[in-house]
């Protein structure tokens, strides 16, 4: 009697504020998937038109923007844990600490999701051909560690 192999869906995330890299590994076969952020980048514009430095103005604009940043963010994590969902085992990385709090969002909002990570890493920029090889590198050195 055959037994289906159940197919196994491995997908690899490098993400900073601006985009996300999807790669995913399933039986062999590798895609790719790029997924933009939309966040803003900040600028300040002049200050508070007074001569002191650091008026109440900027601390208002500072909060602003922040807020719309977080509001931001939370749509782009939305968009990636929609992606993602039918994976079994997901790694993180990526430049600053963008991986980190997708993580923290996939653990507060995403908990089937979270579960799936098998780590976040911190790495640098990179091109689309060496995301999809450090990927690959990672779970080969998992499946040469676990059996």
């Amino acid at each position: 009697m055959l037994f289906k192999q159940k197919k196994t869906k491995r997908t690899g995330i490098w993400l900073d504020k601006k985009k996300a890299i999807v790669v995913r590994l399933i039986n062999g076969e590798t895609s790719m998937n790029t997924i933009t952020s939309n966040i803003e980048s900040f600028r300040p514009h002049g200050g508070s038109g007074t001569r002191f430095k650091g008026g109440p103005q900027d601390v208002l604009q500072d909060s602003k923007y922040l807020e719309r940043e977080k509001n931001q963010l939370r749509d782009y994590f939305k968009n990636l844990a929609s992606e993602i969902r039918d994976s079994d085992d997901i790694i993180l990385f990526g430049p600053a600490e963008t991986a980190e709090k997708f993580y923290k969002e996939l653990t507060l909002n995403y908990k089937d999701l979270s579960s799936k990570v098998k780590d976040v890493v911190k790495a640098d920029s990179m091109t689309n051909n060496q995301v999809i090889a450090w990927v690959k590198a990672f779970y080969k050195i998992k499946d040469d560690k676990t059996g």
